[in-house]
């Protein structure tokens, strides 16, 4: 059982941590990441840095920019990882473009992550149809694809979730990422829907920011998905974060396991 299926199997339901590498530095990431695993964090993703992210919302865009400013690569995020496998089995998920991946290799990057012990990949401007381009590069380093499902994806949304790999990832607004102090959308009629074509987990991102958020989103998937709530703290404290992130995602892990009671 890989690292991924195994925490969902054991916790039933997940708080899901975004952090972007290299934010402000590598070795404060080091220790966000180990924060979040000491507070009970389920999977941790990394936004690897990125001039164009076009999912992203102003905080993130800004901390890719701190990152790139701090002289992060993709390389040392590699190295970052591999150091942070000797500490933890806890699931690591990079969130990246296809533009990076290509500018460094396919084949390369994705032996890379079976090297370092990346669980799984999010490539957000890889539509469906275009999955099948990156599948064999990713499926023989047992990499997992994660999709994206939308509000607006519909009649898309089995055929999304039929070949989903780790857990699907329902994006729970339109737009880009960032706080949002409601989220309107249907969740769990998407949620069904995802659950007619495959047993993958679900988990739900996008807006997410506080506990009471965390729950509901928990009560109707298998999972709440955090990142630019997260990154806002370590925009405001720096290389002080650490025990702030820690605060806050034990506050949105015992959230999300209540909703599992």
């Amino acid at each position: 059982m890989n690292r991924i299926a195994k925490a969902f199997a054991e916790k039933k339901k997940l708080f899901i941590g975004f952090i972007t590498a290299g934010d402000p530095d590598l070795a404060t990431t080091k220790e966000l990441v180990l924060a979040m695993v000491k507070a009970g964090v389920g999977i941790v993703e990394f936004g690897i840095p990125f001039s164009d992210p076009v999912a992203e919302g102003e905080v993130i865009q800004r901390a890719d920019l701190r990152a790139l400013a701090s002289g992060t690569t993709t390389d040392k995020i590699f190295d970052l990882v591999a150091e942070l496998r000797q500490e933890t089995q806890v699931p690591l998920v990079f969130l990246t473009y296809a533009n990076p991946i290509y500018a460094y290799g396919a084949e390369r990057f994705f032996t890379r992550c079976e090297e370092t012990g990346v669980d799984g990949v999010i490539v957000p401007d890889i539509p469906y149809e275009e999955r099948e381009e990156m599948r064999p590069y990713s499926e023989p380093h047992q990499v997992a694809l994660v999709p994206l499902v939308a509000p607006t994806s519909k009649d898309r949304i089995q055929k999304i979730a039929k070949i989903a790999q780790g857990y699907v990832y329902v994006v729970s607004s339109l737009g880009v990422t960032g706080v949002r102090s409601h989220i309107t959308t249907d969740i769990g009629a998407i949620v069904e829907e995802v659950r007619k074509a495959t047993s993958t987990p679900v988990a739900v991102g996008f807006g997410i920011a506080t506990p009471e958020q965390a729950n509901a989103m928990a009560k109707v998937s298998d999972g709440a998905i955090v990142g630019s709530a997260i990154v806002k703290l370590v925009e405001k404290y720096g290389k002080d974060a650490p025990a702030h992130v820690y605060d806050y995602v034990k506050s949105m892990v015992e959230a999300v396991e209540r909703a599992a009671q």
